[in-house]
Order: C-alpha cells, then sequence, then structure tokens
C-alpha cells in the first residue's frame, strides 16, 4: 500500500473474492434485478419491524458471500460496515451474533466505498487474509431517520430520490482472483450551497466532482482510463449537476459515465422520482451488476465514486448548508 499524492492509495494485493447481495422487491423489480442474489417481496421481510427487515437482509448478504467462498465466519479476520441509521444501529445489531473483529463506519451514503477503502488498506498491510465490508440501507428506515415518519406519507417533490431498500456485501482477499482493488482516492468534506434534505443529488454533486479531479489528478489519468465510471446517488438532478461542474475544470465525461442511482430503478415504470439513492443503491449496482460484469470480462476497469450527505435532522431543521463526501475506488478484472 502507497500513498499517492495528497489523497489517493495505491493499493498492491487486495482483491474481491466474492460478494453477496440482497433486496426489497422494487429494487428486484428494476432494470439489474436478475444480477442481485436475494430479494424479498414484503419491506418486513417477515420481520415485525422495518430495522430489523434490514438486519435480516444484511445478515443474509453476508452468509451468500461466505458461501460463495466456501469459508465460514472463523475465516473473517475483520469487519468493516455501516448503514443509514443512528449509532449504525443496524449493521451493530446484525453483528451481535458474529465473533468478527469489527470498524463500524458511516459516510452516509458513501458508505459502501469506505468500508472498501478501509478494509482494503487493513488487509494490504497483512492484516489477515480474509476481510468484510458492508453498507446497507432501507427505505422505511431511512426515511423514518432523516425525514418524516414513513407512517405520515407525506407529499414527496420532484427532486427527492427513493432510498434503496438494499445491502451489499464484498468479501476483500489477499489470494488473488477475478477482480482487483488497486486504487482509492480519500474525500474531503465539501460544503454546498443546498439546505434543502429533499435536494440531496445536488448537495453531493460538489464533492463528487472534487474526489473526481483529485483522483485523475494523483493518478495522472483521464476519464477515458476507464471502461465505466459510476457515480451514486446522484440521480437525475445531481448527476447533471456533476457533469457540468466537471466540465467547468475540463473534465469531459462521455458515454463511460453513469450514475446508480439512475441505473438500479426504470424511472419511467417505477415511481422513485429523481431515482435511487442510499447506501444500499450504490452496493446493489456495484457489488451485484458491475462485479458480475467483470466475472463477465464485458467490463474491465472501473471507478466507483460513491457519495454520501452528511447532514442530521437537527442541522437540516436548522436550515444549515448540506457538506457531502465522495470516496473512490477502483476495481480491476486482472485474471
Amino acid at each position: 500500500m502507497i500513498k499517492v499524492g495528497r489523497n489517493s492509495i495505491l493499493f498492491d494485493n487486495v482483491y474481491i473474492a466474492s460478494t453477496g447481495t440482497v433486496s426489497g422487491k422494487k429494487e428486484h423489480d428494476g432494470p439489474l434485478g436478475k444480477y442481485i442474489d436475494k430479494y424479498y417481496e414484503d419491506s418486513y421481510a417477515g420481520c415485525d419491524s422495518w430495522e430489523k427487515s434490514e438486519q435480516k437482509m444484511l445478515n443474509e448478504a453476508v452468509k451468500i458471500a461466505l458461501s460463495k467462498e466456501g469459508i465460514t465466519e472463523h475465516s473473517i479476520d475483520l469487519y468493516v460496515g455501516g448503514d443509514l441509521n443512528n449509532q449504525l444501529a443496524c449493521t451493530n445489531y446484525m453483528l451481535k451474533n458474529y465473533s468478527f473483529p469489527y470498524f463500524g463506519v458511516y459516510a452516509a451514503c458513501s458508505t459502501l466505498t469506505l468500508s472498501l477503502i478501509i478494509g482494503s488498506s487493513f488487509l494490504d498491510s497483512n492484516y489477515g487474509n480474509y476481510i468484510l465490508a458492508s453498507a446497507s440501507s432501507h427505505n422505511a428506515t431511512s426515511e423514518r431517520q432523516f425525514r418524516y415518519p414513513t407512517e405520515y406519507g407525506g407529499q414527496k417533490p420532484s427532486s427527492l430520490t427513493s432510498t434503496a431498500t438494499g445491502c451489499g456485501v464484498a468479501l476483500l482477499t489477499s489470494v488473488p482472483s477475478f477482480i482487483k482493488v488497486t486504487k482509492a482516492t480519500i474525500g474531503r468534506v465539501v460544503e454546498s450551497n443546498i439546505s434543502d434534505a429533499q435536494d440531496l443529488g445536488r448537495a453531493m454533486a460538489p464533492a463528487c466532482c472534487e474526489t473526481l479531479r483529485n483522483h485523475l489528478h494523483d493518478f495522472c489519468v483521464t476519464p477515458d482510463e476507464y471502461d465505466l465510471i459510476l457515480t451514486g446517488d446522484l440521480s437525475t438532478y445531481g448527476s447533471s449537476c456533476f457533469k457540468k461542474m466537471a466540465l467547468a475544470y475540463g473534465i469531459n465525461l462521455g458515454n463511460n459515465y453513469f450514475d446508480s442511482g439512475l441505473m438500479l430503478y426504470d424511472l419511467e415504470k417505477q415511481d422513485v422520482h429523481a431515482g435511487g439513492s442510499g447506501c444500499g443503491c450504490v452496493s446493489l449496482v456495484t457489488l451485484g451488476y458491475i462485479v458480475k460484469q467483470m466475472y463477465e470480462n464485458k467490463l474491465k476497469k472501473v471507478l466507483v465514486i460513491a457519495t454520501g450527505a452528511l447532514m442530521n435532522p437537527i442541522m437540516v431543521a436548522q436550515k444549515e448548508n448540506i457538506p457531502s463526501i465522495a470516496h473512490a475506488i477502483v476495481l480491476e478484472r486482472v485474471v
């Protein structure tokens, strides 16, 4: 592991051995549904609360990732993960039945790439052979956490994104595999001029642009270096702002740019307003669709920039501008 420039890391020996993805029905009904390992028709997943549902889905994703590699929980040297609930409640409660050493992390909707960066850093420092990295969200738990009680059924503007019900788990290993984690760029907190919690795509666009610029600068590359540049989750309005901001800095994003919030759902047929969001959105797209495309050799080099709005309900009620962050990681097919 080597520091590159001010913001980035070059990894030497980190691979993705397997992934596990679990979602709700709406996510499975979307364009990428066939790439999701398991889904539940009922938002409660047979539980008596939405929080327990998220825990159950995350636990299933862990089991799927382990089973694909044919190992047990006793082989795991570290677990890094988080969710959108206060004090990372769903991840914490899920892990009470395991004996993993655990780092709970929070970076809002960029939690997946943060988890992958931390896990990869430990693995590349010879901290064991297997590390799990995860992120999860549930539409009902997240809406209740950040906006209004879900039961209110409040009216939603067109700029609002739909929090994905989904969990993604990556099993990182030092054993060579098809997909290698090669690079990362750590984000910094960037303040937007937006205070509306129902317009988070545009609030996160400046941080996404900042991380992209730093990544390209640190590694002396252009956007054409990648088969795919994936952001998440800027959705309709945020991705448009992001492209305009990047262009103002001389970065022209072409046909190799997509946003996970626009990929997970069919915006014309599904009621998701501006698109998808939440930790689960970029997790399902990256660890479901992207990884399987790479296994099939349809994608060889992917830059994933996950974005997160770093506000809480109190700060929003006080009309503070919403700061955001974006962490990036590079996946390459090497076999």
